[in-house]
């Protein structure tokens, strides 16, 4: 039998690692060891995993070891859980000052479920408060910081989630996504995001008919990305909008990918969304080797007429549902931002969220009928490299300032608008050796069909980049 060291565990991807789990060449407690101890290598630097709990998880590990039944997808693995999603006795702030000390009773059914499924939770990862904006930090545990370079924003809100895997403290990690909350960071990260089809991965919310904010996988690879859903997705009767897995899992479909994809690529989303200069060159780049491993890339866009406002207004709904009841006590300590999209979605008309509602429709169709053209729509994650963390926001892309802390993320709003699965894979790296990430958004329900195109860039472009050392610049 093969003896792995603590640091080569950490470097093997999850899949290979669940096989040697099955195989008994490693045990959950070799695991949860390894990432301890990467934890306290790395979390000084990127702080991405702000509570571990691995006594906690050695009690799981040990209670699936004396379960006879199959220990399911994950068959022991530690994965990593975002500091918005509740854990039983596990400390779960949101990121807020009012929830600092919370200590749930009872863990979301999605953490049930990837528990039930083999998974053995390890620790919450960082998130800004609420989940609000794509810089992670918050007045409970500061900022995450991004592994490439620390001094550089690592993205958000699943920033802590992305950065546990760049630095291979985790193997799998849960995130959630609305406006590229799970994109933007695996972008800026080097890592492998997807945000799934509303109701695929179901999670307990008091606006559950509001299905826009959808959680996800997160990984190092495709292939861990596929595993990590087929372990997510499943039916749940306490989320309206639920729906079952597949018959076929999808790390099946993973395995027929293909490079003779049809592509149509919009650099620029029509026009809608500003690029910087360096980003385009790199994504270009990008399309130049896919299409040289034998994809056919057409630049074309669909028509996105009023995506702009269709997002803001749906987002708005959202914030405005979920903290129409909260108490003072809550809302009090909420950072500028996050007022201010409460304030914005109290704000709405109902011919505001009627005219949003025509819109979305009419995006919806004009994205199914183009995806019946082309397998995947690709085009940038965020038009620009990560900027200093201590920048919040990005007010300036492509020479368009900006005005709003959301209008640097346009490009994660049509997935959401559509309700269509996106993904961001990653396409090498920048001049100065940062990640770039390419996002592909596939047809409705259609995340097998994504996931084989996913596994076919990252072929093309000889990925996936592998865990790193935390790079903390000299000056």
């Amino acid at each position: 039998m093969t003896t792995f060291t603590g640091p080569e565990i950490c470097k093997l991807e999850a899949h290979e690692v669940v096989a040697l789990l099955r195989k008994g060449e490693l045990s959950s407690e070799d695991l949860i060891a390894a990432s301890e101890a990467r934890l306290a290598q790395v979390e000084p630097a990127v702080n991405a995993v702000p509570v571990v709990c691995a006594d906690r998880a050695r009690e799981a590990a040990t209670t699936l070891q004396g379960d006879a039944d199959h220990p399911g997808w994950l068959a022991g693995l530690p994965i990593g859980i975002k500091d918005l999603t509740p854990v039983a006795g596990v400390r779960t702030t949101f990121g807020t000052k009012a929830l600092a000390d919370n200590i749930p009773k009872e863990s979301d059914p999605i953490v049930t479920r990837l528990e039930a499924r083999g998974g053995v939770v390890m620790g919450k990862t960082n998130t800004p408060e609420f989940g609000a904006g794509a810089n992670t930090f918050n007045d409970v545990f500061g900022a995450t910081l991004n592994p490439w370079n620390t001094r550089m924003n690592a993205g958000g809100s699943s920033g802590g989630a992305a950065v546990s895997l760049a630095t291979g403290s985790l193997w799998l990690s849960h995130g959630s996504d609305h406006g590229g909350s799970l994109r933007t960071p695996a972008a800026y990260c080097g890592i492998v995001g997807l945000r799934p089809s509303m109701g695929l991965c179901a999670s307990a919310s008091v606006t559950g008919f509001i299905g826009e904010g959808v959680q996800g996988p997160m990984a190092r690879s495709v292939t861990d990305c596929a595993l990590f859903l087929d372990a997510m997705a499943g039916f749940e009767p306490r989320a309206p909008l639920s729906f079952p897995a597949p018959d076929t899992p999808y790390q099946e479909a993973v395995k027929r990918a293909d490079t003779k994809l049809r592509i149509g690529f919009a650099p620029d989303l029509g026009g809608y969304a500003p690029v910087d200069a360096d980003m385009a060159r790199y994504l270009a780049r990008a399309m130049t080797a896919i299409e040289g491993a034998g994809a056919t890339v057409d630049e074309a866009c669909p028509d996105l007429t009023d995506l702009e406002r269709t997002y803001h207004v749906i987002r708005g709904g959202m914030w405005a549902a979920n903290f129409i009841k909260a108490p003072k006590s809550l809302t009090q300590h909420f950072k500028p931002t996050l007022a201010e999209n409460l304030s914005f979605g109290l704000s709405l008309t109902a011919e505001d969220i009627a005219n949003a509602q025509l819109s979305r429709s009419l995006i919806y169709d004009n994205m199914r009928a183009f995806l019946e053209r082309y397998d995947v729509l690709a085009c940038p994650v965020v038009g620009n490299m990560p900027h200093v963390q201590t920048e919040e926001w990005v007010s300036e892309v492509g020479g368009q300032t900006l005005t709003g802390y959301m209008d640097w993320l346009r490009f994660t709003f049509l997935a959401t608008v559509a309700g269509m699965p996106a993904i961001s894979v990653p396409v090498g790296l920048s001049d100065d050796g940062m990640p770039v990430g390419l996002q592909l958004i596939g047809p409705p329900r259609g995340e097998a069909k994504l996931l084989a195109a996913a596994r076919a860039v990252e072929m093309a472009m000889g990925g996936p980049l592998g865990p790193i050392d935390p790079v903390t610049p000299k000056s």
